[in-house]
């Protein structure tokens, strides 16, 4: 009999297990992969950590979560400047004095908010509706044109009129020559991976792989006092209220024979005919080197492709609209009537968390839980 039975590996699950295990806990954490780690699992192909299931990039302004990490990791100096490629022609980002001045041909702030303001008039949007008319209303058209319309219609599968406008919101606008994208104290990657960070939190702890807690639940329904469960919370409930919608991401990922593909971690292509989101080259966010400092003569490069999820894919982003937000309230109606299970995490909560997120989330549970 465990005091607490985690169900997923990822980093939400891994962080509890550890804080309930350093106070005197027992504690068994179990995943149907075949690997720890979740979506931040790093796998090691020719010295390079490559991110299995999409980039992963650290960073936050709570310091208390970065130093708790670093109880168990050192970071890199990683900083995530992406490169935004509309046809061959190459942007900064996020939107940056770079960023105008190729588009423009200015070089002042001044200039580019004329010009950005000009457009804006012009388009005589005064309370966005959707998408299109938010990011119009923030940047102009010649930016919403080349370097976000294409970009995210392949990545939500829909026209951007048929986009809500509160995903934009956040759009990142600077008038300074940063091209810095996060704008947070503390960024970086895990040196060795995040594999290794999840390795070090569950050092000491038991972890059975391979084991699908929903097709054994019988088994571990009654192993544990208190169950964590990160995975999807309308999977546990077989769907009986309805399916929970996501979008996806399909990887294809090659090994080249060459030491530099692309000379940067990220590059966005923001046309609608690329097939793809973005160009993943791995090697860049450890600088192109090995655990060991040596220049790595190969690359991994993964294209993206965004596709709508169906099931049996691996959900990613949680479709928050107000049809699905309100299924997930149902839902967690549901989960309160749970006398020992806990959900948790960004599918036990329909939720799209940074890493930073999760890891507060995780330490708030210890809280209220140890």
């Amino acid at each position: 009999m465990y005091d607490y039975l985690v169900v997923g590996s990822g980093l939400f699950g891994s962080v509890f297990a550890r804080e309930a295990k350093n106070r005197g806990k027992s504690v068994l954490v179990i995943d149907k992969r075949n690997n720890v780690g979740g979506n931040i699992y790093t796998e090691n192909i020719e010295g390079i950590h490559v991110h299995k299931y999409g980039a992963h990039i650290f960073h936050t302004n709570n310091k208390e979560v970065w130093d708790y990490l670093n109880k168990y990791i050192e970071f890199n100096r990683f900083t995530n400047s992406p490169i935004a490629n509309y046809k061959g022609e190459l942007y900064s980002l996020p939107f940056n004095m770079y960023t105008f001045n190729k588009m423009w041909g200015v070089v002042t702030p001044a200039e580019a908010k004329e010009m950005i303001d000009k457009q804006v008039k012009e388009a005589g949007i005064t309370t966005p509706k959707n998408l299109e008319e938010q990011a119009i209303s923030l940047v102009g058209k010649d930016i919403y044109l080349k370097l976000i319309k294409g970009y995210t219609e392949k990545q939500w599968g829909r026209d951007c009129k048929d986009l809500p406008s509160f995903i934009i919101k956040r759009l990142p606008v600077r008038f300074t020559y940063d091209n810095n994208y996060f704008n947070a104290l503390y960024q970086g990657i895990p040196k060795g991976g995040y594999t290794k960070l999840i390795n070090n939190l569950l050092d000491g702890i038991e972890v059975r792989l391979n084991t699908d807690y929903l097709k054994e639940k019988e088994k571990y329904e009654n192993i544990a006092k208190k169950i964590i469960f990160t995975g999807p919370i309308d999977e546990y409930y077989n769907y009986k209220l309805g399916t929970l919608e996501y979008r996806s991401v399909r990887f294809e990922t090659e090994l080249l024979n060459i030491d530099n593909f692309q000379g940067n971690a990220a590059v966005n292509y923001t046309d609608r005919e690329t097939p793809w989101t973005r160009i993943i080259e791995h090697k860049w966010f450890e600088f192109g080197k090995d655990d060991n400092g040596n220049d790595i003569p190969k690359t991994v490069i993964s294209r993206e492709f965004s596709s709508e999820w169906k099931l049996g894919d691996e959900p990613y982003y949680p479709v928050n609209d107000e049809k699905n937000n309100k299924l997930y309230e149902e839902y967690k109606k549901l989960s309160m009537n749970e006398k020992n299970v806990i959900f948790g995490g960004r599918l036990g909560s329909y939720s799209y968390y940074d890493m930073d997120k999760t890891v507060e989330k995780a330490l708030e549970l210890v809280k209220e839980e140890l």
